[in-house]
């Protein structure tokens, strides 16, 4: 499905990417671990062209995303939801949900969204800035499910969630993935990673260091302070 092969990406000078390879399977979840500031973000922006690869590349299902650009790439079958969750804050919850598409949503399209997120539909005419941070959340997922989506990269979905919804938030991810999208994930919460992952990818210093299944890493707390900082 996803296949990155020694991907280099640069910001001016400085080269943050040199050489991450990784690939995400039909029906994986994948994690992408790693201490602030080597590279994991990165990553993810240069598959979805919003920073421009200067070697290698990423494939989708056989097609070449480092090609692209960047409007083109969710075309593909891709869903993104960066850090942050880049909703518009002035826009309503309808408004956000729906904005990618060409046509008003059908009713299938909605009921995709209520179903998986029932909150959101009596949010509709609310303003998307004025939401909690774990609604914020499950808005920005919805937005991506909208699309129907063969993958959806996560980035840092529980952050500055409250440690409440987070649990909330990674069964979202399970029943997601269990209805055939593939999820590659950053993600900081250790726990979640653990949960919800099939398999992870470590990254130091814009690098692929360590690839293992998620049970076997768990079982190397080593590897998980060398290259993250905390116990397993």
């Amino acid at each position: 499905m996803l296949e990155v092969h020694d991907l280099h990406a640069s910001y001016g000078k400085v080269e943050v990417l040199r050489g991450v390879s990784l690939e995400v399977g039909d029906g994986e979840i994948v994690g992408l671990l790693g201490r602030n500031g080597v590279g994991k973000t990165t990553t993810l922006k240069a598959i979805m062209g919003l920073v421009r690869a200067s070697a290698g590349r990423a494939t989708f299902d056989g097609v070449d995303l480092t090609g692209l650009a960047a409007h083109k790439v969710p075309a593909q079958g891709i869903g993104y939801v960066p850090q942050g969750r880049g909703i518009f804050p002035n826009l309503t919850v309808e408004e956000n949900l729906f904005l990618g598409l060409r046509q008003d949503p059908s009713p299938p399209q909605r009921a995709l969204v209520f179903d998986r997120f029932p909150q959101l539909k009596d949010r509709m005419d609310q303003k998307g800035g004025t939401l909690s941070g774990g609604e914020q959340q499950q808005l920005a997922i919805a937005r991506c499910l909208v699309m129907q989506p063969k993958l959806i990269i996560l980035d840092e979905p529980t952050e500055g969630i409250m440690p409440i919804l987070i649990k909330e938030i990674r069964s979202e991810i399970r029943k997601i993935n269990k209805a055939g999208v593939s999820i590659l994930l950053v993600e900081q919460n250790l726990v979640t990673a653990f949960k919800i992952c099939s398999s992870i990818y470590l990254m130091e210093k814009g690098a692929i260091v360590h690839r293992s299944s998620a049970a076997d890493l768990k079982t190397q707390p080593d590897v998980v302070h060398r290259y993250l900082g905390m116990a397993a």
